[in-house]
């Protein structure tokens, strides 16, 4: 095993430390003494040393092989040719023997093996280059492409280092007959023959797209690199007259039997999500999927110990969410989720609040939720049975209420149930039990109290006590059904009845309301 250390400017003394500890750890691993080893690399860790631990070729087959390998640029068609390696060689030093003995410069060739693009620090036995006849692909760049010249090809051909070039000698001969193609470097048509190798007149340009990452050339209908995935451009047009091969047929089959794969997939992925939906929506509550803490308690629960509401996903223990709901004065309990900046506004469903409440809080939270429904109601009547709880939101044409609780008729304009009799009855016999029934005498004082306040007033035609209970200022008498104007305490018609103005209100008669404060009694 061997070591290379690089360091940035490093004195001579840190330099000897470091070598000689990674010299150490060397022989440690190769001798298998894994606690020096261990205490070694953990040295170096301490030191932040820049450590490159390399495999020795002695560990890899030393017999040579035969690599064929694959060569081709942007201009020119695909060729191949045999280089004996061995497989304990870096892709650099490839690079490097190429260069030696065909001149094309290390930054020109790009080496893809298995469908990879090789990096210079990796061996071909890496790569599975293992025996005769396996294989390799070499693209060449243009000089271009490489942002390289012709001077410093030459410069650099010069000055190859020595080593390299005895290593390239050593490891790699060229086969200068098994070269059968012209390559170029610069596609204005600057052409650079190998030494040593031997043309062929040049092939048809190769149909395809290239690659933007790696420069290989695709075949036309691939959507992606068959190197590196690269997507085909997007400018790029399938020629009109283009045949695909086999192979091409076979993998556009392929990948329509994958595509149809997937969207199946996807249909069944919908059902399942669909079944899944039903299922959660036939439950009354939904439990955690996950540990969670409980943003109102703070304890931690493990999974399925809480609720998550439906309408918000916020989730709760059980006995915080419980306790809300039985604190609250609200009719519609609010979700209690709060922080810093965000208050929830979702409301709590009945049917979550059914199954965390026992069956006797659930009624009492009932009663409570219609107690303060009824009393917030502006036009809300309860019915006066005795502890009925009875009761309704009534519009302005509506005289009776009819409870279906108790089952008895409740008038709205006397505010009481006189089944039997109407209401000038009623209010007669009210004015007779009032000297010697004092619940009597309270009605009947309710409404002479009316009368002064306004609130109530007695029709024109027969003197029973009517109310108007909401809307605008139009209402009709319960008991002779005259059409009575509120604000003007008179009839909305003359003696001639609906449209005679002559006796009644006379409202919007030359387009003038009847009184100031009129609120559309026609």
């Amino acid at each position: 095993m061997s070591n290379r250390i690089t360091t940035k400017h490093p004195s001579m003394d840190q330099i000897e430390t470091v070598e000689a500890v990674a010299q150490e750890m060397s022989r440690a691993i190769e001798l298998g003494d894994k606690e020096t080893a261990i205490e070694c690399a953990r040295n170096l860790a301490e030191k932040h040393a820049p450590v490159i631990v390399q495999i020795k070729e002695t560990a890899f087959p030393q017999h040579e092989i035969k690599l064929r390998v694959g060569v081709e640029d942007s201009q020119s068609h695909g060729t191949s040719i045999t280089m004996d390696v061995f497989p304990y060689m870096t892709i650099a030093t490839l690079k490097s023997k190429v260069h030696n003995d065909y001149r094309f410069h290390p930054k020109l060739q790009q080496w893809i093996i298995a469908h990879r693009l090789a990096k210079d620090n990796e061996t071909l036995h890496f790569h599975g280059i293992r025996k005769d006849g396996d294989t390799a692909f070499m693209y060449l760049l243009s000089a271009k492409q490489a942002n390289i010249t012709q001077k410093q090809q030459e410069q650099d051909w010069l000055s190859l280092p020595q080593q390299a070039a005895e290593i390239a000698s050593a490891t790699l001969s060229p086969k200068p007959n098994n070269v059968d193609v012209l390559l170029k470097l610069e596609p204005r048509g600057t052409q650079v023959q190998m030494p040593k190798a031997a043309a062929l007149p040049e092939a048809p340009p190769k149909i395809g797209w290239e690659c933007l990452g790696c420069t290989y050339i695709n075949k036309p209908t691939r959507p992606g690199c068959e190197m590196c995935s690269t997507a085909r451009p997007d400018n790029y047009q399938i020629p009109d007259l283009y045949q695909p091969d086999e192979e091409e047929l076979q993998r556009m089959k392929n990948e329509e039997e994958n595509y149809q794969q997937y969207e199946q997939s996807k249909v069944l992925k919908r059902q399942q999500n669909y079944k899944l939906l039903l299922e959660t929506d036939e439950q009354n509550l939904i439990s955690t999927g996950q540990d969670f803490e409980c943003p109102i308690c703070l304890n931690t629960f493990d999974t399925g110990e809480g609720v998550t509401l439906r309408e918000c996903l916020h989730p709760f223990c059980k006995d915080c969410l419980k306790r809300t709901i039985l604190s609250s004065t609200e009719a519609d309990v609010t979700c209690p989720f709060m922080d810093e900046n965000y208050s929830c506004q979702s409301k709590i469903l009945e049917r979550e609040t059914k199954y965390l409440l026992t069956e006797e809080e659930y009624r009492l939270y009932l009663d409570r939720s219609l107690a303060i429904a009824e009393n917030r109601s502006a036009n809300s009547y309860h019915c006066q049975t005795a502890d009925c709880k009875g009761w309704c939101i009534y519009e302005d044409d509506v005289n009776e209420f009819h409870c279906p609780i108790c089952n008895k008729d409740n008038c709205l304009v006397c505010k009481a149930i006189h089944e039997g009799m109407d209401c000038k009855q009623y209010q007669d016999d009210l004015k007779i039990q009032a000297e010697n029934n004092k619940s009597a005498k309270q009605t009947a004082d309710m409404l002479t109290a009316l009368l002064h306040s306004g609130e109530a007033m007695k029709c024109p035609q027969c003197k029973i006590v009517v109310q108007k209970k909401s809307g605008c200022d139009w209402l009709r008498c319960t008991m002779c059904k005259t059409e009575i104007c509120w604000v003007t305490k008179g009839a909305r018609w003359g003696p001639l009845g609906a449209g005679d103005t002559s006796g009644g209100c006379r409202c919007r008669v030359n387009g003038r309301p009847c009184h100031p404060k009129c609120q559309n009694c026609h």
